[in-house]
């Protein structure tokens, strides 16, 4: 059994509990009195051209398989208001609980808390969670398309739509990208971290980022250790980054991600020029 099948096993586990206590017609009632959702592939730039500007997801992230426990982190509503007056175009909350020890209330704390779009961060492999993340305020949900065959991730896509809410579909292949393209995901990442052994390869995102349809907001995810791997991204197309570890660890997260935006403009001013535009 690989990680990713093993994180699922238990995501299933747990969602069967939540599935008990709160049936999918309630849920649906409180996703129906939930705000409307935010335009997260609007605060992405994606209808920007050309996009000059990097964003950065801020991401509220306690854990991970690969590190282990990164932050104790008290009060989320509190981390998150420091992404958002930092620059943070959305902010993703880890909801995982066993490997990654996140929960929907601190996805409910940083909703109440910020005024930017949100991403609920999970192993989405049922319509139920697409409904719970709307009910919990979520503007944004994560589709992985290793974990989906391309029925359910063409019908994720499609009820994320629905409900007002865009999907960060994220690929570690070019097989994956072109089907998530085909599924007419609008906002693509590029996980360079291999799900089987769980190693990062930051050479990977160049290979792969150019395979993404035009018309897609690029997303680099994994891997963000400092400034220089935010410019390596940004000059190989990336128009967002998705950072946790280096913004749970440090002291001043709104620093630092204002630091990652100026940067990344000026490696992306750079590739603009290089190719003419």
């Amino acid at each position: 059994m690989s990680v990713l099948d093993d994180i699922i096993a238990g995501v299933r586990e747990d969602m069967a509990q939540r599935q008990q206590e709160q049936p999918l017609e309630k849920v649906q009632e409180r996703a129906a009195q939930a705000a409307p959702a935010l335009d997260a592939y609007a605060a992405l730039g994606g209808n920007d051209t050309p996009r000059s500007m990097l964003r950065v997801i801020s991401e509220v992230k306690r854990s991970s398989p690969s590190k282990g426990a990164l932050a104790d982190i008290a009060d989320p509503a509190d981390l998150a208001r420091s992404y958002e007056q930092g620059g943070a175009a959305v902010i993703s909350v880890l909801t995982e609980e066993r490997r990654f020890k996140g929960s929907l209330a601190d996805l409910d704390a940083v909703r109440a808390a910020v005024g930017i779009p949100v991403l609920r961060k999970d192993f989405t492999v049922d319509p139920y969670q697409i409904w719970e993340a709307r009910a919990h305020g979520a503007d944004l949900v994560l589709l992985i398309v290793a974990a989906l065959d391309d029925e359910e991730l063409r019908s994720f896509l499609d009820l994320t739509h629905e409900l007002g809410m865009n999907a960060l579909v994220e690929a570690h292949t070019a097989e994956e990208i072109q089907r998530a393209g085909a599924a007419g995901a609008r906002i693509i990442g590029v996980n360079v971290r291999n799900l089987k052994t769980l190693d990062v390869d930051r050479s990977v995102f160049a290979s792969l980022s150019e395979s993404i349809p035009a018309g897609a907001v690029v997303v680099a995810e994994s891997g963000v250790r400092d400034a220089a791997d935010v410019a390596h991204y940004a000059a190989h197309g990336a128009n967002a980054v998705l950072v946790g570890e280096a913004l749970v660890k440090h002291n001043d997260p709104a620093g630092t991600i204002a630091e990652f935006m100026q940067i990344g403009a000026g490696a992306i001013a750079d590739r603009l020029q290089s190719s003419g535009r």
